[in-house]
């Protein structure tokens, strides 16, 4: 399985960005996926869920600005964010939810 991010860069604060992360193997599309945000020095967080079936779940703080969405026929996940704000920074992953499969993340820059 290989997950590669892309779609990151620098924003200013009430911009917006599309993540997207291309899935090959075949854990798509009957896994549920994530994306995961990571700021230095800290845990790895999980900010938007989606399930095979489409049912989606976001942190509290992206509740409303972040949209969560996959195409299970082009293997892709994606990741609408509007709005962003500088706490939004950091490196975004993908990851089929309960796997060991992570990608090299895509680094998002949101600039006060």
């Amino acid at each position: 399985v290989q997950l590669v991010e892309s779609g990151g860069g620098l924003v200013q604060a009430g911009g917006s960005l599309t993540l997207s992360c291309a899935v090959s193997g075949s854990i798509f599309p009957y896994n549920a996926m994530g994306w995961y945000r990571q700021e230095p020095g800290k845990q790895r967080e999980l900010v938007a869920s989606i399930t095979h079936t489409g049912r989606t779940n976001y942190l509290d703080s992206v509740e409303g600005r972040f949209t969560i969405s996959r195409d299970n026929a082009k293997n892709t996940v994606y990741l609408q964010m509007n709005s962003l704000k500088s706490e939004d920074s950091g490196v975004y992953y993908c990851h089929p939810v309960g796997s060991t499969y992570w990608g090299q993340g895509t680094q998002v820059t949101v600039s006060s």
